[in-house]
This record gives structure tokens, C-alpha cells and sequence, in this order.
């Protein structure tokens, strides 16, 4: 592991930037005194705290390090070119005078064309090849300054949709700036699953929330409350607004697969990652079919939008005691799932 590497060598105050493309690996290291960890996925933010690791949650937020005297930053490119750019932009105006940047990457993840950017930005600066298509580049803080990479504004919120259905949105969400096919897809089949429920007013779940769309559809369509959770931190703090925007009664919570999530849920809606960090997990859509199956009140009605090659029937079938395709079409499945 190159950043533990470059850990090893560290003498004075650090910073390990973590999203959750290296994070895999990286509680099972022992804390480096002097490095503090900042992350933007809440998993990672809970391995690394209970592994002694000093570590923050936020959408990448610098602020507290700022004026402080770090002297190295290690990062592991993530996989949206904002992000990446917003936190080489963020190192830069971070690092104490002579400090240094560590940017850590494959070659297939565009890590040679960040650092040569990077260089542009700092002034200075090598790049390592590290084998089997890996690259370390270590960039040096000067006094003065290039111009800052093109990170799309990340920090400001912004309007997508259309004029009379608008939600907030940023970099840093998968599809930030659209409505996913998918979700609305989902949106579509919520009144068939309206009228299978027990009762008015059900308690919801949006599990995977995103900016949440889904959460206020499911509010329009006559949701008592809503309880939306997503691991990023980016999510987070958009889904937030638009819980305010839309005026939707309930809370966004941060988690990992809604574990932590209390109570049963009459109606559960997802549409689940199946990436993790640049890779497909497979596993990652059976823990959110585990986490509906736990939080789902009997009677309950759960609702999935999936890529079409992903079997859920077959992975849900187990678990649930009704599974109905309501929809396959443009390359989604919609999948009612419902318990006994």
C-alpha cells in the first residue's frame, strides 16, 4: 500500500484524505501520531474513529486545517474529476509554505493527467511510478500560486429539473446534475404501491438517498414522514436542503446501508450503487436488500430501480415472501418487494 508507505515516513502534522475508493484497507493501519483523516463517506468516518484514527466527516471540508501548519496531504484520486480537483485545490490552500501534496493513483484513473494539472496549480513537482500501472506524484507547496483547477464550483448548491419541480444538487452525487432515469422510472410506479398499503400517511424509507428525489416523491404522494440516509457526505447536505425546499416532514440521516436506523418502515424506496469507488460490487446491492428486509414493517411494501443485468429477484427471493417486477424497460427493473 503506497500511502502506508508514505505514512511510515511521516514526522509532523498530516492529513489523510479518504473517500471510499482506498478505504478497504485502511483501518486495519495503526493511527500515525500527527495525521488526522477527512472523509466524506460515513462508513469510513466510523472504521477509521473506532480504529483510534483522529478523522472528520464532511463533504471534504479544509477549513479546520487551514492556517494550521500541515505539512503533507495524502490523497488517493477519487473517481469524479470534481472531487479530485476540488481537493487538489483545497491541499494547495491548506498546506503551511514547503509542504507537500502526495497524490496516489492507477494510470487507467487518470492519475498522470491530475498530477501534470496538480503541477500546473503548485509549480513543482514529481511523479513516481510505483508498477503494475501505479503512480505516486508528490507536488510542493510554493509561495505563490497557479490558477486553481476547474472543480465545477463544488461547494455551491445548485437547481436541476425542471422549472416547476426543482431539487438541489452539487458535485460530488453520481448523476449531480440530472434526474436518473432510474429513480424516476421508480416515481412512476409509486401509486401501485400506494394502494397495496394498510394504511394512510406510511412511515418511509429512502435508503441510498442521494439528493432526494425519491424522498420527495414519495412525501408528494402522501408520505407521514420520511427518513432518507445516505453514506456521502455530498448527498447529505443536498438532500437536507431539499427536505427544507420541499417542506417534508421527517430527517435525513448520515449512514452506511441505514445501519444505525431505528423503527419499521410501511414503504421502503431504493435505488441502489452498485459501484464502489472505480469497481462494480456486487455485494453492495444485497446489503441494501438486507437493510430493507430488516427495517420493513410486516405488511410493508419496499420498492427497487436496478440496472436490468442485476438478478435481484433471484437475491431477493429468500428473504421476501412477495417479488414482483412491475417494470422493465430502457434498461431498469422496478422490483416490489414485500414481506408476509
Amino acid at each position: 500500500m503506497i500511502v502506508q508507505r508514505l505514512l511510515n515516513q511521516h514526522s509532523r502534522r498530516g492529513l489523510w484524505v479518504l473517500d471510499e475508493n482506498p478505504a478497504a484497507g485502511a483501518a486495519a493501519l495503526p493511527p500515525v501520531p500527527g495525521v488526522e483523516v477527512l472523509t466524506n463517506r460515513w462508513d469510513v468516518y466510523e472504521r477509521m474513529t473506532a480504529a483510534g484514527w483522529s478523522a472528520r466527516f464532511s463533504d471534504f471540508d479544509f477549513s479546520p486545517w487551514q492556517g494550521a501548519g500541515v505539512d503533507r496531504i495524502y490523497y488517493r484520486v477519487s473517481k469524479e474529476k470534481p472531487v479530485v480537483h476540488h481537493v487538489i485545490n483545497q491541499a494547495r490552500a491548506t498546506l503551511a509554505e514547503e509542504g507537500s501534496l502526495w497524490l496516489v493513483g492507477a494510470k487507467n484513473e487518470g492519475t498522470r493527467t491530475y498530477f501534470d494539472k496538480a503541477r500546473q496549480l503548485f509549480g513543482d513537482g514529481v511523479l513516481h511510478k510505483e508498477g503494475k500501472g501505479l503512480f505516486s506524484g508528490c507536488l510542493v507547496s510554493p509561495l505563490a500560486a497557479g490558477e486553481p483547477l476547474d472543480d465545477r464550483d463544488y461547494t455551491r448548491l445548485r437547481s436541476i429539473g425542471e422549472a416547476s419541480w426543482q431539487f438541489d444538487s452539487k458535485p460530488g452525487l453520481f448523476g449531480w446534475d440530472k434526474i436518473d432515469a432510474g429513480s424516476a422510472l421508480l416515481a412512476e410506479h409509486l401509486p401501485q404501491v400506494y394502494a397495496r398499503l394498510s394504511g394512510a400517511a406510511p412511515r418511509a424509507l429512502d435508503l441510498g438517498c442521494g439528493y432526494g428525489y425519491l424522498s420527495a416523491h414519495v412525501w408528494k404522494a402522501g408520505a407521514g414522514e420520511v427518513i432518507a440516509t445516505d453514506n456521502n457526505a455530498a448527498a447529505i447536505e443536498a438532500c437536507r436542503r431539499n427536505f427544507e425546499r420541499f417542506a417534508i416532514g421527517g430527517e435525513v440521516v448520515a449512514a452506511n446501508c441505514a445501519q444505525g436506523v431505528r423503527g419499521a418502515f410501511d414503504l421502503v424506496v431504493c435505488n441502489p450503487p452498485f459501484h464502489q469507488g472505480f469497481g462494480v460490487d456486487s455485494s453492495l446491492t444485497d446489503r441494501f436488500i438486507d437493510a430493507a428486509k430488516r427495517l420493513l414493517a410486516p405488511g410493508g411494501q419496499a420498492l427497487f430501480v436496478v440496472n436490468r443485468f442485476i438478478p435481484l429477484e433471484r437475491k431477493s427471493a429468500a428473504l421476501f415472501g412477495e417479488v414482483e417486477c412491475l417494470s422493465d424497460q430502457d434498461g431498469f427493473k422496478v422490483v416490489r418487494l414485500a414481506r408476509p
